[in-house]
């Protein structure tokens, strides 16, 4: 895939996730510096001016299929377009708009495009283990709730155990070459944020648990967007590339950042639920920009385990967890 599909790809993505008109500031902030980001690193695509050209309407989808001509690179295409509009949840009937003009303008026949939309369905849908058919309703992560410290059913040991295994997982599932194995990182984190909750004797719904991740200030459908872009630019989505070459870097780094940001969730999470809830929103924003940092450091002590972890795993497997889990 040479740079001009590559950008092309990248610019449907980024359609993709501004496709539903509803992105906050936050969200919208947070894609961009991805896209800097990513922009600042050799042999990139000028992603800033790719994000520009989005946001200010320089583009349309049809110019942007227009360049694509192998079939391949036309379903990786889509495929990440599902999976960024089914980020924050299944797709919304503007980005089932969206999802429809692509592929019309990629010349996708539907039985092509059905089982993807599915499956991203699927994964963007999965219940939540053990909820009662009647939650608790969406507190609102700002807000006092109630009580003070509480005890967990699991020990320290065991609670940070299991946030460690869960952000193994997630390093090992980033270098895993299908979009939508990729899709399941941020499913597996509210799953592990529900689990914590649930130890601490909190019922949560997803309403509540999506609206403490974007609390602490990791966007959803952003996390997607530079998780996709580091694979791509990276030669590993698909058959893209024949191998990694100089893009391995930025594939082990994507790595390195899902492991950093499940790890920090988690710990966040512990301290939150903990606390009884007590923490605001200035103050989960700091405790996790804390814990980030500390994350980042530790995923290179890591690294074997992930890589082995990734050697072990395939998308049906990681379809399961997200499922079960």
């Amino acid at each position: 895939m040479n740079a001009r599909e590559q950008e092309a790809v990248l610019t449907i993505a980024l359609l993709a996730a501004f496709s539903d008109g509803d992105k906050d500031e936050r969200e919208r902030e947070e894609i961009k510096r991805i896209a800097q980001s990513l922009a600042g690193e050799a042999g990139s695509p000028q992603l800033a001016q790719i994000y520009q050209s989005v946001l200010l309407k320089r583009v349309d989808l049809s110019q942007a299929a227009a360049a694509l001509t192998d079939p391949t690179h036309k379903q990786l295409a889509y495929e990440m377009a599902v999976c960024v509009c089914d980020a924050d949840a299944v797709a919304s009937d503007a980005e089932k708009t969206f999802l429809q003009e692509l592929r019309a303008a990629l010349g996708l026949d539907v039985k092509q495009t059905m089982e993807i939309e599915k499956e991203a369905a699927a994964l963007a849908d999965a219940p939540l283990p053990n909820t009662p058919v009647a939650a608790a309703a969406a507190t609102s992560v700002a807000q006092s709730a109630s009580g003070g410290a509480r005890q967990a059913t699991m020990s320290d040991a065991e609670l940070d155990k299991y946030i460690l295994n869960h952000s193994i997982v997630n390093g090992a599932i980033e270098l895993l070459p299908q979009s939508l194995a990729t899709m399941a990182i941020i499913p597996l984190q509210v799953k592990l944020v529900y689990r914590i909750g649930q130890a601490y004797g909190f019922q949560l719904d997803k309403g509540h648990i999506r609206e403490f991740i974007a609390t602490a200030g990791v966007g959803l459908t952003s996390q997607y967007v530079e998780q996709f872009g580091r694979k791509l630019l990276g030669g590993l989505l698909g058959s893209v590339a024949g191998g990694l070459g100089r893009g391995l870097g930025r594939v082990t780094a994507g790595a390195a950042m899902s492991f950093a940001t499940t790890y920090a969730l988690g710990q966040l999470a512990k301290r939150y639920y903990s606390g009884g809830r007590q923490m605001n929103a200035a103050l989960i924003q700091q405790t996790y920009q804390s814990l980030l940092g500390q994350a980042k450091q530790l995923q290179g002590q890591y690294s074997p385990e992930i890589q082995h972890k990734a050697n072990t795993l395939d998308v049906g497997q990681v379809m399961a967890m997200v499922k079960s889990a």
